[in-house]
């Protein structure tokens, strides 16, 4: 499976944007996938998470009432809608399907990374 994010762009403080993560070479409804972040120099941090159904959802604190993760399975696409984002927001998004247990903060339990879509935010 490839996944690719996209719908990334300058944006001023305050805005909002929606990202979105498209599977292909096969279908992922059945696994949980999430977002990360990254900017230069430092790690990818965990962003949010969303579970195969779609019905439950986790957010890094920083985020949590400004963004929401959905997913439409029919679509093999999930979605990172961003509100009221900030400077602090700006970095390459990532996707990732999360491929193994452990803890959702952990880079290292997801795989079939796709390439990331640079937001940035001017104050």
């Amino acid at each position: 499976v490839q996944l690719q994010a996209s719908g990334g762009g300058l944006v001023q403080a305050g805005g909002s944007l929606r990202l979105s993560c498209a599977a292909s070479g096969r279908t992922f409804n059945t696994y949980a996938v999430g977002w990360f972040r990254q900017v230069p120099g430092k790690e990818r941090e965990f962003v949010g998470l969303i579970n195969w159904r779609g019905d439950m959802t986790w957010y890094v604190d920083s985020v949590k009432g400004r963004f929401t993760i959905s997913r439409d399975n029919a679509k093999n696409t999930v979605y990172l809608q961003m509100n009221s984002l900030k400077p602090e927001d700006t970095a390459v998004y990532y996707c990732a399907i999360k491929t193994r247990g452990g803890s959702h903060y952990s880079p290292s339990n997801y795989a079939y990374w796709g390439q990331g879509t640079q937001v940035t935010v001017s104050s």
